[in-house]
């Protein structure tokens, strides 16, 4: 068994574990690989790792073997991932798993992967390889060299590799100390992963955070001896931007790391596009690229449910007598959760728009919008809807000014529109393009956010399209005064 050809990133871009029996395909390189994963045949050398996967011979023959120029793959465009592959047998299937992979599949059969063979599944595997450097959306690995790691670290953190074919920049970029950044008047989830010893109904953890000078309490955050659950808070962020500093706390035997989570409150109604008047010009623009944010449309999580296994032995006190004692433990169940985001975007010329035909109209003109978006949950009190479509314009590159939709509908369905144009004689939820925009396709790029779960946030990058050909002063006729 084996589940396909499937990366980490996409994997953490929400794609599910696919279990597949087909014919497992592989290719044994012509320069032997070092020992990658630390076993009882001998032990991994992080050096000779990394000297391997920067030898030219070695690039040459991984870029011959996926057909991609060997020149352009070395230019600083591209990244190599590379994931370790354990085999092993399971349960009597033999199977080929990634680190990433090792993680879903315990999930999936409870905590059972980990039982049996956490030295390899959980220590050694993910271990083999990591980053010393965040790269690629995933950070520097902080935590221990040598202990097994939990389901969550090894999915955030653990089992890659990243070899960059141009020079990290001398001065490195500022660093955001924000943990979340959310946006005003926002519902949104607020998470920390609790680990430590074992929590049961015994022995229970509890986790507080304080937020705004509230206390929320989260009690019976259960898990298993060497794993972590999710523990998160749903509440509603202020209606002014700021800094907010949130304090978590856990008690009773569990910790997390992370006790201070500092969270930025932006307000993005605020770079509305300035009123368009007909005798503009920008004899400068270049078209732009329609750009792409952060795309997550599905998450999953789970919450250890813990019951007791009960085991009764007799305990004699002499001939006949004695009594029954439950020596008895507890066990796990892992219940599974998910939350999916959907959406769909159009825009048209306005129907005040008087010489529009279908999808096609003059520049000058304004244009209606439409984002519909659906979220699908199994546990809807753990999931908020999606609260916010930001509108980018291409007139400004994408970046300068912006639209914030209005919101309407149902809290899992909700519709989003433009705000009324205080520029619109009618008072029409209207863009109005520039009238210098050249002929072509003209389109607005959407990013769709705020919909929270408590392994993140859940957003899609959206656009459509008009047909811009020729501009409103067409459509006036300026004839000489009348002599008579």
């Amino acid at each position: 068994m084996h589940f396909g050809k499937v990366s980490k990133l996409s994997y953490t871009g929400g794609r599910g574990l696919s279990p597949s029996g087909s014919k497992y395909s592989y290719v044994n390189p012509a320069q032997a690989l070092p020992t990658i994963i630390s076993s009882g045949n001998g032990n991994a050398n992080i050096e000779a790792i990394k000297s391997y996967f920067t030898d030219e011979q070695v690039i040459r023959s991984i870029a011959g073997m996926t057909g991609m120029d060997f020149n352009t793959l070395v230019g600083g465009d591209y990244k190599l991932l590379i994931e370790p592959i354990a085999y092993i047998t399971f349960q009597g299937v033999k199977v080929a798993m990634t680190a990433t992979e090792s993680a879903l599949y315990d999930e999936q059969v409870g905590g059972l992967l980990r039982n049996k063979m956490v030295s390899l599944s959980h220590k050694n595997l993910p271990l083999a390889m990591f980053l010393e450097v965040a790269d690629l959306g995933y950070p520097a690995w902080s935590g221990s060299h040598s202990s097994a790691a939990s389901d969550s670290d090894i999915k955030s953190s653990l089992g890659l590799g990243v070899v960059r074919f141009k020079d990290m920049p001398t001065e490195p970029p500022e660093v955001s100390t924000d943990n979340y950044k959310y946006r005003v008047n926002t519902e949104v989830i607020t998470s920390v992963t609790v680990s430590g010893g074992q929590s049961d109904p015994d022995n229970p953890v509890t986790v507080t955070f304080n937020i705004g000078g509230r206390s929320y309490r989260v009690s019976n955050v259960y898990y298993p001896r060497g794993d972590s659950q999710i523990a998160w808070v749903r509440w509603s962020t202020p209606t002014t931007p700021q800094t907010m500093t949130i304090h978590v706390s856990v008690s009773g035997g569990g910790s997390t790391s992370q006790g201070v989570i500092t969270a930025k409150i932006v307000d993005l109604d605020q770079n509305e596009p300035p009123n368009p008047v007909a005798d503009d010009r920008n004899d400068s623009y270049t078209k732009p690229s329609v750009p792409s944010n952060a795309q997550v449309t599905s998450a999953s999580w789970g919450v250890w449910r813990p019951w007791w296994h009960a085991y009764w032995v007799w305990h004699s006190t002499g001939d006949d007598d004695g009594y029954w004692c439950d020596h008895g433990w507890w066990e796990f169940d892992f219940d599974r959760y998910h939350a999916s985001l959907s959406a769909s975007m159009s825009i048209k010329p306005d129907d005040k728009n008087p010489t529009a035909s279908g999808k096609t109209m003059k520049s000058g003109y304004g244009i209606n919008q439409t984002v519909v978006a659906n979220v699908s949950t199994n546990q809807s009190s753990a999931v908020t809807g999606a609260q916010n479509a930001v509108t980018y314009f291409p007139e400004s590159q994408y970046k300068s000014f912006w639209r914030l939709l209005d919101r309407s509908g149902s809290t899992y369905s909700p519709t989003f529109e433009f705000k009324k144009n205080e520029y619109s004689t009618y008072n029409r939820r209207t863009h109005f393009t520039p009238i210098w925009i050249p002929d072509g396709s003209y389109i607005p790029y959407t990013w769709l956010i705020d919909c929270w779960t408590p392994t993140g946030m859940l957003s899609m990058n959206l656009t459509d399209s008009v047909n811009i050909s020729g501009n409103l002063w067409t459509d006036w006729h300026i004839a000489p005064q009348n002599p008579n």
